[in-house]
């Protein structure tokens, strides 16, 4: 076991573009191993191999399909960055693994997985993240791959609530699939009340992510900036430079014309935003 493991991280490392096809075979071989460790390994492998060569890795992609059903979950997690390559690159050969990834995402939220799998009593959110940008992947422009999602989406955003940092990376990563896949009212509204929440925070990187996830909203719906106005003129006021570096950059490309009121009475309009390579400059006109 040792031995492979040794082998499988230094093909990663030494492996090039033309040596792939001569240890492939071998690599693929080792996925049946008795030992997860060297399947996890294996798994690694042929990812790495993907990013030099995709042409040779899509030759064995039934013996990966089966690698993401295996009974160990790291194994099985894996594969998620493998597939969400390969997904990326080729969405519609593999709308069929939609039930599949919804499966493996409702097991986890229901704490299907061991426990040592937790952080701070959140079920696998490595995992769960992975799996939700893929299933962002799967439901872009999807009716029906998207309406398999719907359920397991919103029992993630209400269990990934918890008040903890890696409950909110969560919950923003399922605004941002959330936002990808086919329209549904009832995921974008409570997509909107989180965005909602992270805008109104005292913590400046809810706030970040808050003003993405509004960028992320409003491109398509914008009926959902309006909420949203003097929270955003807030930022803008904010002294953290990041924060308000983004916050203009979403007013200037995101929701284009703004006019809001300010609490202290003024009016700001951004008027236009020009790009130079040193980032972006903007006008304002207070009235």
């Amino acid at each position: 076991m040792l031995e492979n493991c040794a082998a499988l991280i230094a093909v990663t490392k030494l492996v090039t573009e033309d040596m792939i096809p001569a240890v492939i075979s071998c690599v693929i071989n080792l996925l049946k191993h008795d030992s997860e460790f060297v399947r996890k390994r294996a798994v690694s492998a042929l990812h790495r191999f993907y990013q030099m060569d995709k042409h040779v890795v899509l030759d064995h992609t039934d013996k990966i399909r089966r690698a993401l059903c295996d009974k160990d979950p790291s194994v099985m997690a894996a594969t998620l960055p493998l597939f969400q390559a390969i997904i990326q690159d080729d969405p519609m050969t593999y709308k069929d693994l939609v039930p599949s990834f919804v499966v493996i995402l409702k097991q986890i939220v229901d704490h299907r997985l061991p426990r040592e799998y937790d952080y701070h009593r959140i079920p696998s959110p490595w995992i769960q993240m992975s799996l939700l940008r893929i299933l962002a992947l799967l439901g872009r422009g999807d009716q029906a791959s998207s309406e398999a999602m719907y359920e397991v989406l919103i029992e993630v955003m209400k269990r990934a609530d918890t008040g903890i940092n890696v409950g909110y990376a969560i919950v923003y990563e399922c605004i941002k699939t959330v936002t990808t896949i086919y329209p549904n009212t009832v995921l974008m509204d409570a997509a909107a009340t989180a965005i909602s929440r992270f805008i109104r925070s005292e913590s400046h990187n809810l706030k970040y992510i808050g003003i993405k996830g509004l960028a992320a909203i409003v491109k398509d719906h914008p009926r959902y900036a309006a909420d949203h106005q003097l929270a955003v003129i807030d930022c803008l006021e904010d002294p953290d430079e990041t924060l308000k570096r983004k916050t203009v950059s979403v007013l200037c490309f995101g929701l284009r014309l703004l006019f809001v009121s300010s609490p202290h009475g003024h009016g700001l309009m951004i008027m236009r935003c020009c790009c130079c390579c040193c980032g972006c400059s903007w006008i304002c006109c207070f009235v």
